[in-house]
């Protein structure tokens, strides 16, 4: 395994994270729109935390995937063709999640509230199957020494699967709470707050069953038991960070905890899974490894020449447009989004 091999399985790992990190708080906002929120007034409060830059925070799911089919094409294949149906929902949920913004924004009153369920609805969709297909990737699959993947329904759905999907939903929705008490004023945020209190109890009955069966059907506790178990400690220890925070009213560092919450577990994942991309439940000969599934060195250093020099401009642009909205919404400052 070379060091350009390394550094681009890395920068696909810190671009999950991104993504995760911002859009989870995205998703957390969509689902609250229709769970939160007691009337249009508030509906339109809540889209408006979100709706200058979610559009910008989906970037960074298309970087990583960009990033991943020009580094490590063999993995890019394995992993999209394998889960072709499952990313095909991950996509409808995206989709009628995007065009609820604006056709709940210019549609009659009568009709909105058919935009705000497929914004809740696709908001829903997108981090459970995203958990279900990170759950299936480090159980490992059916996968053939070409690399090809011939599952069954079961491979995809399963306890393991089920439960990752609805941790990773709980997750960015206690995300999507900690921003909404972060960026608004008046009853939907202290509603947003209530609600994240008692959330965060069931969140530790998740963590709870997620670890035991990450050390039940996973080789991450065998293959790298300290690492595993220090992300693990590091993930309940953020979420108890951002629950205390939550009651404490620190609400800046309640997000910024529910948010590295999801980066540890991004981290988690990745981890475990070196040096291998993809694992295979047939044998370990077949797993995909980083050493044998990226593109050439010419492809990694012109990549990483090219990436390195723009994303110091990405993240200054990323950082002033959050600096630009910072302000809380109220009332009647929504734009309607």
């Amino acid at each position: 395994m070379s060091g350009l091999q390394l550094l681009w399985f890395v920068l696909i790992g810190v671009l999950f994270s991104g993504f995760f990190f911002l859009e989870g708080f995205d998703f957390g906002v969509g689902m609250s729109v229709q769970t939160l929120a007691h009337n249009e007034e508030e509906k339109d409060q809540i889209v408006s935390t979100i709706g200058p830059v979610w559009d910008g925070n989906e970037v960074w799911l298309l970087t990583a995937g960009g990033a991943m089919f020009a580094s490590f094409p063999y993995w890019y294949a394995t992993l999209f063709s394998g889960f072709y149906l499952v990313l095909f929902i991950v996509l409808v949920g995206l989709i009628i999640r995007g065009v609820s913004f604006e056709f709940r924004h210019s549609v009659k009153a009568k009709h909105k509230n058919i935009w705000n369920w497929t914004m809740t609805i696709g908001s829903f969709l997108v981090p459970f199957f995203f958990g279900v297909i990170f759950i299936d990737m480090i159980q490992g699959m059916p996968i053939d020494a070409n690399g090809n993947m011939s599952a069954s329904f079961f491979d995809y759905i399963n306890l393991f699967s089920v439960v990752g999907g609805v941790a990773l939903t709980l997750l960015c929705y206690l995300h999507g709470l900690n921003y909404i008490t972060l960026k608004t004023e008046g009853p939907i945020r202290e509603r947003a707050r209530n609600y994240a209190k008692a959330l965060y109890w069931v969140l530790y009955a998740g963590l709870v069953a997620f670890a035991i069966l990450l050390y039940l059907q996973t080789d991450f506790f065998e293959n790298h038991f300290a690492l595993t178990l220090l992300l693990v400690v590091l993930i309940v220890a953020l979420t108890v960070i951002a629950n205390v925070s939550v009651m404490k009213r620190k609400e800046m560092v309640a997000f910024l905890a529910s948010g590295l919450t999801l980066v540890a577990l991004v981290a988690l994942i990745f981890t475990g899974m070196f040096p291998r991309v993809m694992i295979s439940s047939i044998t370990s000969a077949n797993d995909l490894l980083i050493a044998n599934s990226s593109s050439s060195p010419y492809t990694l250093r012109i990549m990483s020449f090219v990436s390195l020099t723009i994303l110091p401009f990405v993240l200054a642009y990323t950082g002033w447009t959050y600096y630009v909205f910072r302000k809380r919404i109220k009332h009647n400052e929504s734009v309607g989004y």
